[in-house]
């Protein structure tokens, strides 16, 4: 299998990505929150990518907010795609009045836009990385069950589902031996876009201020900080906002390589 050059700029650039979340404490030339320098000094070799608005070292604040805002993302993408497809399969398996009702309750939590949502309920809970996670994922999860709903309708009519079926297995077996198999392709897939949404998705939340909180740092919460230093021609904010746009880059050229191998169902049996 040749793996296009674009596929591999990306798998290795995301990999970067991991491993400096995986290993910030160790990276990081100097603590988290920790005024090392002057006011938005620029790059030196002490400060690689220069001071922030309180003489913080950018480059350790950008390595911690890598490993803060990947976490973060990661997590909820994985509650969102464990709960919407599961609930999406039901639905398809099931068919009926549970996908009527599962339908309409997505439909209706879809009909208001996340960022809205996400504000109101995150303006009266407390704001820790347990009910981030929580919003995020819980309203991520929408998008999740019309995509495997979708794909599960699909799968359902294949005679092998109907071989299941005729030789009495369980909604369980059929769901996740027959259906999750076969659809795990185009999930697979739409997990890279999905957690791409979320990164972007907290770093908004943490720009707005109801996202991540000090003395913890993410991206969007650095560009909140030094904003006002673009005013001054500071490049602070900049720094931040670009590993923002070269984790997206990244990912969505894996996840349009992986799209590429699976622009259509397999028929074969999943069981």
């Amino acid at each position: 299998m040749r793996v296009p050059l674009s596929a591999i700029i990306g798998l290795a650039i995301t990999g970067a990505f991991l491993l400096t979340a995986i290993f910030a404490q160790l990276i990081a030339p100097y603590p988290i929150d920790l005024a090392v320098g002057k006011v938005w000094e620029g790059p030196s070799a002490h400060y690689w990518l220069g001071t922030d608005t309180i003489g913080r070292d950018i480059l350790s604040r950008v390595i911690y907010g890598t490993q803060i805002t990947i976490f973060v993302a990661l997590v909820s993408s994985c509650l969102s795609f464990s709960m919407g497809a599961f609930f999406g399969f039901l639905a398809a398996v099931r068919g009926g009045w549970i996908d009527t009702g599962l339908s309409r309750l997505v439909d209706l939590m879809m009909a208001v836009p996340s960022l809205i949502v996400a504000l109101v309920v995150l303006s009266v809970l407390p704001l820790n990385l347990t009910v981030l996670i929580l919003v995020m994922g819980i309203l991520d999860s929408t998008r999740v069950f019309r995509l495997s709903r979708a794909v599960a309708v699909d799968i359902t009519v294949m005679d092998y589902v109907e071989a299941a079926r005729l030789r009495g297995e369980k909604q369980g077996w059929i769901i996740f031996r027959e259906i999750l198999p076969n659809a795990l392709s185009p999930l697979v897939a739409e997990f890279g876009m999905r957690f791409i949404f979320a990164v972007l998705f907290i770093s908004t939340l943490s720009f707005l201020g109801l996202g991540i909180q000090p003395p913890l740092a993410d991206w969007g919460g650095m560009v909140r900080e030094n904003k006002d230093g673009l005013v001054y021609g500071k490049a602070a904010a900049l720094m931040p906002a670009a590993a923002i746009a070269v984790l997206a880059i990244s990912v969505n050229l894996v996840a349009d390589w992986v799209l590429s191998r699976t622009s259509s169902l397999k028929g074969g049996r999943g069981g």
